[in-house]
């Protein structure tokens, strides 16, 4: 499994449908969306699954002139990074793994958004591994040098592989992703519908260096669970066992609450292309340090900051509705 800042050939999205899902902020999502996929496109292909006419006639409108391919698809929703395929690549031999997706742990409608992969391998005519056990995109971080991170909360819940252990996830990643060294913290955000997420608290930026949410409030519940990750983080290792380079990153200041409880909005949750970082923003005073830590950690990329106050009403941000497809020739086998 590449790391998300090797070459792109293209990125996919899917576009927002059902203004119910978002509690009545369609129009606003559909704002920022376009905004994204427009920032996207200057840098790279985009790929976008529309799920039905009246998204895709809402979609073209809004991204006249943009490199953006269009695909209609049936859908439930827009959350690719977990739906969507995960890529891995042999030399310049590109394919594809397929997971079960169950829309974590069955908390919503799932059964088109599970077929994407499907989709996707027929459309590039690359081959496809369909798996029957359940993971998310959102999940798991690589360093593209043999390391993952993942959370407990999430990986270890019974609504996904029940009796899969620690150990077990380490088997299997590594036969399947190439992980040779699996590294586990416990928890991500508070009312967090994806039971933790590491994509909302802890990303890889290089093989060595790792940026990490925490909450300087001490009476926030997120406080004791990031100091946790922190803490644990410091005294991880890579597969030569040399410690990581960990930098802390600010949770927004302002606390956001939404039609199903408190929102978790995270600056982790930038996505890296193709000479760029997109990252979300929130109105909080926290952006612009956010910004700031990301772009001395990116210095030959451009770190852009982009509305996401509309698209978190759903629970996540633009790494969560992006899918990342590396660069290289379709792979089948003879």
């Amino acid at each position: 499994m590449p790391p998300e800042w090797a070459p792109h050939a293209a990125t996919w999205l899917s576009w927002p449908a059902h203004d119910e899902l978002w509690f009545g902020h369609l129009n606003a999502v559909r704002g920022e969306f376009a905004e994204l996929v427009r920032t996207i496109a200057r840098f790279e292909s985009v790929q976008l699954l529309v799920r039905d006419e009246e998204s895709e006639h809402d979609a073209r409108a809004r991204l006249q002139g943009a490199d953006v391919t269009f695909h209609r698809v049936p859908l439930d929703d827009v959350w690719v990074r977990d739906n969507g395929p995960i890529f891995v690549k042999r030399g310049e031999d590109v394919a594809l793994t397929d997971w079960t997706f169950n829309a974590w742990g069955g908390k919503f409608e799932w059964a088109n958004d599970d077929r994407v992969p499907q989709y996707v391998a027929g459309h590039l005519g690359t081959h496809r591994w369909a798996l029957p056990l359940v993971l998310e995109g959102g999940g798991l971080e690589v360093n593209g040098a043999g390391v993952g991170l993942t959370t407990r909360s999430c990986f270890l819940t019974d609504t996904r592989n029940p009796g899969l252990t620690e150990e077990g996830y380490a088997l299997l990643l590594s036969d399947m992703l190439g992980v040779n060294k699996l590294l586990w913290l416990d928890g991500g955000l508070e009312n967090d519908h994806t039971d933790g997420h590491i994509d909302t608290i802890t990303r890889f930026t290089d093989e060595r260096t790792i940026v990490t949410s925490v909450e300087a409030n001490p009476e926030d519940p997120n406080h004791a669970v990031m100091a946790k990750n922190l803490a644990d983080l410091r005294a991880m290792t890579d597969l030569s066992g040399q410690p990581f380079r960990i930098v802390e990153l600010p949770l927004p200041a302002q606390r956001l609450e939404g039609a199903e409880g408190r929102l978790p909005p995270t600056y982790a949750n930038f996505y890296i292309g193709n000479g760029f970082v997109v990252v979300p923003q929130y109105g909080d005073p926290h952006d612009a340090r956010a910004l700031e830590v990301l772009s001395a950690l990116f210095p030959e990329r451009e770190v852009i900051g982009l509305s996401s106050r509309a698209i978190i009403e759903g629970g996540g941000s633009f790494h969560c509705v992006t899918q990342q497809q590396p660069t290289g020739q379709p792979w089948r086998p003879e």
